[in-house]
Protein backbone atom coordinates (compact mmCIF):
# COMPACT_ATOMS: atom_id res chain seq x y z
CA UNK A 1 0.00 0.00 0.00
CA UNK A 2 0.98 3.47 -1.00
CA UNK A 3 0.78 6.58 0.98
CA UNK A 4 1.50 10.04 -0.23
CA UNK A 5 2.63 11.40 2.87
CA UNK A 6 4.02 10.50 6.11
CA UNK A 7 4.82 12.46 9.08
CA UNK A 8 6.31 12.08 12.37
CA UNK A 9 5.95 13.91 15.66
CA UNK A 10 8.05 14.17 19.07
CA UNK A 11 5.05 12.79 20.98
CA UNK A 12 5.54 9.60 19.10
CA UNK A 13 2.44 9.88 16.40
CA UNK A 14 2.35 8.94 12.93
CA UNK A 15 0.11 11.60 10.76
CA UNK A 16 -0.97 9.24 7.20
CA UNK A 17 -2.40 10.78 4.29
CA UNK A 18 -4.13 8.70 2.22
CA UNK A 19 -5.13 8.77 -1.21
CA UNK A 20 -8.79 6.89 -0.89
CA UNK A 21 -11.56 6.44 1.21
CA UNK A 22 -10.41 2.49 1.01
CA UNK A 23 -7.13 3.49 1.88
CA UNK A 24 -8.25 5.12 4.89
CA UNK A 25 -10.68 2.05 5.94
CA UNK A 26 -8.10 -0.66 5.80
CA UNK A 27 -5.65 1.81 7.59
CA UNK A 28 -8.60 2.43 10.25
CA UNK A 29 -8.82 -1.59 11.04
CA UNK A 30 -4.68 -1.80 11.78
CA UNK A 31 -4.33 -3.01 15.36
CA UNK A 32 -0.12 -3.07 14.96
CA UNK A 33 2.67 -2.81 12.80
CA UNK A 34 5.69 -5.41 13.19
CA UNK A 35 4.11 -6.78 16.38
CA UNK A 36 3.68 -3.63 18.15
CA UNK A 37 0.42 -2.30 19.36
CA UNK A 38 -0.95 0.59 17.55
CA UNK A 39 -4.23 2.60 17.69
CA UNK A 40 -5.76 4.29 14.77
CA UNK A 41 -8.26 7.21 14.76
CA UNK A 42 -8.99 9.59 11.86
CA UNK A 43 -7.57 13.12 12.42
CA UNK A 44 -10.03 15.62 13.92
CA UNK A 45 -9.13 18.53 12.20
CA UNK A 46 -7.72 17.86 8.96
CA UNK A 47 -11.00 15.27 8.25
CA UNK A 48 -13.85 18.19 8.21
CA UNK A 49 -13.49 21.67 7.14
CA UNK A 50 -16.22 24.52 8.30
CA UNK A 51 -18.54 26.43 5.68
CA UNK A 52 -21.53 28.94 6.32
CA UNK A 53 -25.11 29.44 5.84
CA UNK A 54 -27.51 31.96 6.05
CA UNK A 55 -30.97 30.87 6.33
CA UNK A 56 -34.02 32.15 7.88
CA UNK A 57 -35.99 29.17 8.18
CA UNK A 58 -34.32 27.60 10.71
CA UNK A 59 -34.07 30.86 12.64
CA UNK A 60 -36.25 29.19 15.45
CA UNK A 61 -34.71 26.00 15.72
CA UNK A 62 -32.19 24.82 18.10
CA UNK A 63 -29.01 24.02 16.87
CA UNK A 64 -29.29 20.68 18.23
CA UNK A 65 -32.82 20.24 15.98
CA UNK A 66 -30.76 21.58 13.12
CA UNK A 67 -27.87 19.09 13.01
CA UNK A 68 -29.71 16.09 13.45
CA UNK A 69 -31.95 16.68 10.29
CA UNK A 70 -28.66 17.66 8.33
CA UNK A 71 -26.42 14.83 9.81
CA UNK A 72 -26.93 12.68 6.28
CA UNK A 73 -25.48 15.49 4.51
CA UNK A 74 -22.20 15.03 6.51
CA UNK A 75 -22.83 17.68 8.81
CA UNK A 76 -21.40 17.01 12.39
CA UNK A 77 -21.84 19.73 13.91
CA UNK A 78 -24.02 23.12 13.95
CA UNK A 79 -23.06 26.47 15.31
CA UNK A 80 -25.49 29.75 15.38
CA UNK A 81 -23.72 33.27 15.10
CA UNK A 82 -25.34 35.30 17.24
CA UNK A 83 -24.19 39.35 17.08
CA UNK A 84 -24.48 41.05 21.03
CA UNK A 85 -26.76 44.62 20.97
CA UNK A 86 -27.58 46.52 24.46
CA UNK A 87 -25.49 43.34 26.06
CA UNK A 88 -28.05 40.89 24.71
CA UNK A 89 -27.39 38.04 22.32
CA UNK A 90 -29.63 37.53 19.54
CA UNK A 91 -29.28 34.68 17.45
CA UNK A 92 -28.90 35.63 13.73
CA UNK A 93 -29.61 33.45 10.56
CA UNK A 94 -26.02 32.70 9.75
CA UNK A 95 -24.80 29.46 10.81
CA UNK A 96 -21.47 27.90 11.11
CA UNK A 97 -21.29 24.17 9.76
CA UNK A 98 -18.80 21.78 10.03
CA UNK A 99 -18.63 18.72 7.77
CA UNK A 100 -17.08 15.35 7.98
CA UNK A 101 -15.27 15.83 4.90
CA UNK A 102 -11.92 17.54 3.68
CA UNK A 103 -14.45 19.39 1.06
CA UNK A 104 -16.89 21.64 1.25
CA UNK A 105 -20.28 21.12 -0.67
CA UNK A 106 -21.59 24.10 -3.28
CA UNK A 107 -25.00 23.54 -1.21
CA UNK A 108 -27.25 22.06 1.55
CA UNK A 109 -30.63 20.79 1.73
CA UNK A 110 -32.78 22.04 4.91
CA UNK A 111 -36.57 20.73 4.06
CA UNK A 112 -36.57 22.44 0.66
CA UNK A 113 -34.74 25.31 1.58
CA UNK A 114 -31.67 24.81 -0.81
CA UNK A 115 -29.10 27.13 1.29
CA UNK A 116 -25.05 27.80 -0.64
CA UNK A 117 -22.10 27.06 1.92
CA UNK A 118 -19.72 29.65 1.84
CA UNK A 119 -16.15 29.16 2.96
CA UNK A 120 -15.86 30.06 7.02
CA UNK A 121 -13.16 32.30 7.97
CA UNK A 122 -12.55 32.30 11.70
CA UNK A 123 -11.09 35.57 13.79
CA UNK A 124 -7.19 35.86 13.44
CA UNK A 125 -5.33 35.07 16.19
CA UNK A 126 -4.06 37.96 18.48
CA UNK A 127 -1.39 38.54 20.89
CA UNK A 128 -2.56 40.74 23.54
CA UNK A 129 1.19 40.97 24.64
CA UNK A 130 3.07 42.54 21.61
CA UNK A 131 -0.28 43.67 19.46
CA UNK A 132 0.63 41.25 16.39
CA UNK A 133 -1.10 38.49 14.73
CA UNK A 134 -0.72 34.62 14.09
CA UNK A 135 0.26 34.15 17.98
CA UNK A 136 -1.13 34.01 21.65
CA UNK A 137 0.16 35.86 24.70
CA UNK A 138 1.33 32.48 26.00
CA UNK A 139 3.84 31.65 22.95
CA UNK A 140 4.73 35.48 22.48
CA UNK A 141 8.77 36.09 22.08
CA UNK A 142 7.82 39.76 21.41
CA UNK A 143 7.73 42.82 24.04
CA UNK A 144 5.09 44.31 25.63
CA UNK A 145 3.17 47.01 23.31
CA UNK A 146 0.44 49.62 23.51
CA UNK A 147 -2.37 48.53 21.90
CA UNK A 148 -3.07 52.05 21.55
CA UNK A 149 -0.16 53.95 20.60
CA UNK A 150 2.24 50.95 19.63
CA UNK A 151 4.70 52.11 22.07
CA UNK A 152 6.48 49.52 23.38
CA UNK A 153 6.56 49.45 27.66
CA UNK A 154 3.65 50.98 28.63
CA UNK A 155 -0.41 49.50 28.90
CA UNK A 156 -2.72 50.77 27.21
CA UNK A 157 -4.75 51.75 29.67
CA UNK A 158 -4.78 55.41 30.26
CA UNK A 159 -2.73 56.09 27.12
CA UNK A 160 -3.29 59.44 26.11
CA UNK A 161 -0.99 59.57 23.03
CA UNK A 162 -2.11 59.32 19.49
CA UNK A 163 -3.99 56.27 18.29
CA UNK A 164 -1.59 54.13 15.78
CA UNK A 165 -1.57 50.42 14.51
CA UNK A 166 1.12 48.39 16.02
CA UNK A 167 1.26 46.62 12.60
CA UNK A 168 0.39 48.90 9.50
CA UNK A 169 1.31 51.91 11.25
CA UNK A 170 -2.04 53.26 10.60
CA UNK A 171 -3.63 56.18 12.17
CA UNK A 172 -6.53 54.09 13.85
CA UNK A 173 -7.49 51.53 16.61
CA UNK A 174 -6.01 47.96 16.04
CA UNK A 175 -9.28 46.56 15.10
CA UNK A 176 -10.49 48.72 12.66
CA UNK A 177 -6.81 48.98 10.83
CA UNK A 178 -6.26 47.70 7.45
CA UNK A 179 -4.00 45.02 8.18
CA UNK A 180 -6.67 43.25 9.92
CA UNK A 181 -9.35 43.94 7.35
CA UNK A 182 -6.80 42.20 4.53
CA UNK A 183 -6.81 45.29 2.75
Amino acid sequence: MQVPRLRFFRAGDLLVEVASSRQAQQILKLHALSNIPISVKPHETLNTCKGVITCGRLLNLSNEEIEQELSGQGIKDVRRINIRRDGELIPTKHFILTFNTPRLPEYIKAGYVRSSVRSYIHNPLRCFKCEHFGHSKNNCRGTFTCARCAVTGHASIGCKANEKCVNCQASTLLSLAPALNGN
